[in-house]
């Protein structure tokens, strides 16, 4: 019998086969992008799941068909089409995987339409029953055109929402503009999590681009480390610890009100007290939690933190670190981007579940055991 703790067995490490997602607005460059990638021996062990062939240029690159649209390509890439639901598609490759007609492969990059809206593919992977146990969900990277890029998010909410999800934003086509200030502002806005890259780095190749960590317990902590040093140099706390507070930026687009913030609590919480936070916060107001990513001070153990990715109202299964990430302060972090939802509600929120007192704020037994409450409704005292 282990010294392992009830919360570390169901927090636990995530397993299967990787997948990045490679998305953009149409005409941002992502398929250019790929096809510069295709060749990267990195890459000799994925499966590429894309619109089109005629799209991508692989045509030297093929070497035989193992049927029903999936393609070997010289390198040792296996590459297919979407055919019918992605989840399909997904399935079908295990299926050919697990049962040998396909040499195995370690990773899946999937491309997406220029209209796509990315969460339904993350839900694919991290919320399907039968595919979350054989893919787990490594990022989404965004293309960005650096020349259209202002106005395309001022228009189009699959644009904005492509940038708000996102892991890592590569801008195309920088060489054309000269002052990329505007753009590099409201992507900021949009998501304040997200690694900025460019496209045109002679140093970008698929593993820097896609083997990101986000996902991975091994290298989550270095992830963590990351944004929570932009974050803690966007807002500069001074070393000021608070109880509670929410950072927020905000972008208004034709009645769309994306808001990104970060909360940060010196007090820990409990296990119990956190899952109730995170049943609520989800299946109250999962439609507008468009992402959530947060490391958590738990109050059975301080100093081991706990690190969630969430996407609406789905989750990736939470890691218990072995530390605190290197320089960060041991305080739970939250930043949260969501959909018209109210200014500091989150904070809020988590507040009365961590029961930190305030003014006109319902406690953790107000909101948990109250049965006139109505979900994610102030209790009224």
């Amino acid at each position: 019998m282990t010294e392992e703790t009830q919360s570390e067995r169901s927090w636990s490490a995530p397993s299967g086969v990787p997948v990045s997602i490679l998305t953009g607005f149409l005409g941002a460059g992502k398929t250019t992008l790929l096809n510069r990638l295709i060749g990267d021996p990195w890459l000799s062990d994925a499966a590429l799941i894309i619109n089109e062939f005629g799209d991508v240029g692989i045509d030297h690159l093929l070497v035989e068909s193992s049927g029903d649209g999936v393609i070997e390509l010289s390198d040792g890439c296996l590459c297919c089409t979407v055919r019918g639901e992605l989840v399909d598609t997904l399935a079908d490759l295990m299926d050919r995987m697990q049962t040998g007609k396909i040499r195995p492969f370690s990773r899946v990059v999937i491309e997406t339409t220029g209209l796509a809206d990315p969460v339904p593919v993350m839900q694919s992977v991290i919320g399907h029953p039968a595919l979350g146990q054989s893919y787990r969900l490594e990022g989404l990277v965004t293309v960005v055109d650096a020349v259209n890029g202002t106005a395309t998010l001022e228009t189009h909410e699959e644009a904005r929402r492509q940038v708000a999800v996102a892991d890592t934003l590569v801008l195309s086509k920088t060489a054309l503009v000269e002052n990329r200030d505007a753009l590099r502002s409201t992507l900021e806005a949009l998501n304040p999590l997200a690694r900025v890259v460019m496209a045109d780095d002679p140093d970008l190749s698929a593993q820097s681009l896609f083997d990101t960590g986000a996902y991975d317990p091994v290298h989550r902590s270095l992830d963590v480390a990351r944004w929570l040093n932009s974050d803690q140099d966007d807002h500069g706390h001074g070393g000021q610890h608070h109880h509670g507070h929410e950072h927020s930026h905000d972008v208004n687009r034709h009645d769309q009100h994306i808001r990104s913030g970060s909360v940060v609590f010196e007090k820990a919480i409990s296990p119990e007290s956190l899952a109730m936070f995170l049943d609520l916060v989800r299946s109250a107001h999962g439609p507008n939690l468009l992402r959530m990513k947060g490391i958590i001070k738990l109050s059975d153990d301080p100093s081991r933190p706990l690190v969630l990715h969430a996407v609406q109202a789905l989750m990736s299964e939470p890691v218990r670190l072995k530390a605190w990430p290197d320089g960060a302060r041991e305080e739970t972090r939250l930043v949260v981007i969501t959909r018209d939802m109210p200014e500091g509600f989150v904070a809020e929120l988590f507040s009365s579940f961590a029961n930190v007192p305030g003014v006109g704020r319902p406690d953790r037994e107000a909101l948990a055991s109250n049965p006139l409450a109505i979900p994610g409704m102030p209790a009224r005292r």
